[in-house]
C-alpha cells in the first residue's frame, strides 16, 4: 500500500512530460541539448523553437523556418541555411561559422555576439537585428540588407557592411 501511495504523489507532482531530442521537427519543439549534425531537414517548420546549445553542423536546413525560435549557443557551423527564416528569433552567441546564410531573413532577430565566421550572407535580410558584439570576420555581407532596413550592403562587403 506505502509503495502504490508513494508512486500515486510522484505521479501527481511529476509535471509536463520533457521533450526529447528524438521529437520530431515541429513548431514549439524543445531540442535543447541536442546534436542534429549532418541531418537533412530541408523546409522544417521549427517556429518558436528551444534549441538551446544544439548543434546543427553541416546540417541541411534551407528554406527551414526558425521564426521565434530560442536557441542561445546553438551551432549551424558549415550548416546550410540557404533562404531559412529566423525572424523575431532569439540566437544569442549562436555559432553561424563558415555556414550558408544567403537569403536568410534574421528581422528582428536578437543576434548578439553571434559568430558569422567566413558565412556566405549574400543578400540576407537583418533589418531591426541586434547585432551588438557580432563578429563577421572574412563573412561576405554582398546584398545584405542592414539593420536600419534602408542600406544595402555594397558588393565585395566582407567582414563588415559598406
Amino acid at each position: 500500500m506505502l509503495v502504490r501511495t508513494v508512486i500515486l504523489f510522484l505521479v501527481g507532482f511529476a509535471g509536463p512530460a520533457a521533450a526529447f531530442c528524438t521529437d520530431a521537427a515541429a513548431p514549439g519543439v524543445e531540442w535543447n541539448r541536442c546534436l542534429f549534425d549532418e541531418r537533412n531537414m530541408p523546409e522544417a517548420t521549427l517556429a518558436g523553437a528551444k534549441i538551446r546549445s544544439s548543434s546543427f553542423k553541416r546540417a541541411n536546413l534551407e528554406k527551414a523556418d526558425f521564426t521565434g525560435a530560442v536557441g542561445s549557443r546553438a551551432k549551424f557551423i558549415s550548416a546550410g541555411l540557404r533562404d531559412a527564416r529566423f525572424e523575431g528569433a532569439r540566437l544569442n552567441d549562436a555559432d553561424f561559422t563558415k555556414a550558408d546564410l544567403r537569403g536568410v531573413v534574421f528581422r528582428k532577430a536578437d543576434l548578439r555576439r553571434a559568430r558569422f565566421f567566413r558565412a556566405r550572407l549574400e543578400g540576407a535580410d537583418f533589418t531591426g537585428a541586434r547585432l551588438q558584439q557580432a563578429d563577421f570576420f572574412d563573412a561576405d555581407l554582398s546584398g545584405a540588407v542592414w539593420t536600419d532596413g534602408k542600406h544595402v550592403c555594397a558588393p565585395g562587403s566582407v567582414g563588415q557592411c559598406r
